[in-house]
């Protein structure tokens, strides 16, 4: 039996018998998951910017990212139900989900401010440029790609942890995968896994462009007139902004 053929022609056959129509079930996943990003990223962002900017407090942040990273998302979200209870299971899930989406954007706020030429901030400062100027107009453009690779590092994360809702039953694209699974319907089992990855890829790609064209232009032409080797700060940074060990600084 072709399972992937049929899983394909559940997907374009329009018949979720006892399942949310697909459009509704991709809703659900991206509703999810925008909720828990910009509440993450209104608690993330302007802390990692401070302490980016400041310096302040940059060890405590990377080990709560740390920790954070290694809580297990699934044992959260059943805990959070848990205590607060079946009737609040969307509020469980929103939390776990903000819990997660945190160190990536916590730590892409703030590499992408340490991952600057120091030189660039205290020119802007000896031309006269306040606190302020140099924040809004030269860190922030600057730290901009990093950080949007950290926004698109939590994203892809808590799309595909959304999937894991199903089981407290906020539906979504897991509940094709969960609930198939007692009904030996594997066709919708891996219909539903191949929509999650699709959706993951598409974001995926609209974040790399969007990850691209944050670039500033004089840098984007600078970089395609003369390459320049990254710096080890510049290579660590963005590793801790995906959320990937960071190589160790090598000798010269």
């Amino acid at each position: 039996m072709n399972l992937i053929g049929d899983a394909i022609g559940w997907i374009f056959g329009g018949d979720t018998g006892q399942f949310d129509p697909i459009p509704v079930a991709i809703a659900g996943q991206l509703l999810y998951t925008l909720i828990a990003m910009v509440i993450a990223g209104t608690i993330a962002i302007p802390l990692g910017w401070f302490i980016g900017h400041t310096g302040k407090g940059r060890e405590t942040a990377v080990a709560i990212s740390g920790a954070a990273r290694a809580i297990p998302s699934f044992g959260l979200l059943i805990l959070l139900t848990l205590l607060l209870g079946v009737l609040h299971k969307p509020e469980a899930a929103v939390i776990s989900f903000i819990v997660l989406a945190i160190p990536s954007l916590l730590a892409g706020a703030y590499t992408g401010f340490e991952a600057i030429d120091r030189r660039v901030i205290d020119a802007g400062r000896s031309m006269g440029m306040t606190e302020t100027q140099v924040f809004w107009r030269i860190e922030v453009p600057l730290g901009l790609p990093l950080l949007v690779g950290g926004i698109r590092a939590a994203t892809l994360q808590v799309l595909a942890t959304v999937t894991i809702a199903a089981y407290i039953g906020l539906g979504g694209l897991g509940q094709y995968i969960i609930a198939a699974i007692p009904l030996r319907r594997f066709d919708i089992l891996i219909g539903g896994a191949i929509l999650v990855a699709v959706l993951a890829l598409v974001i995926d790609g609209l974040f790399a462009l969007l990850q691209h064209l944050v670039v500033p232009r004089g840098i984007r032409a600078a970089g395609a007139a003369q390459p320049q080797r990254r710096s080890a700060r510049q290579r660590r940074a963005e590793a801790i902004a995906v959320g990937a060990p960071a190589a160790p600084p090598t000798a010269p």
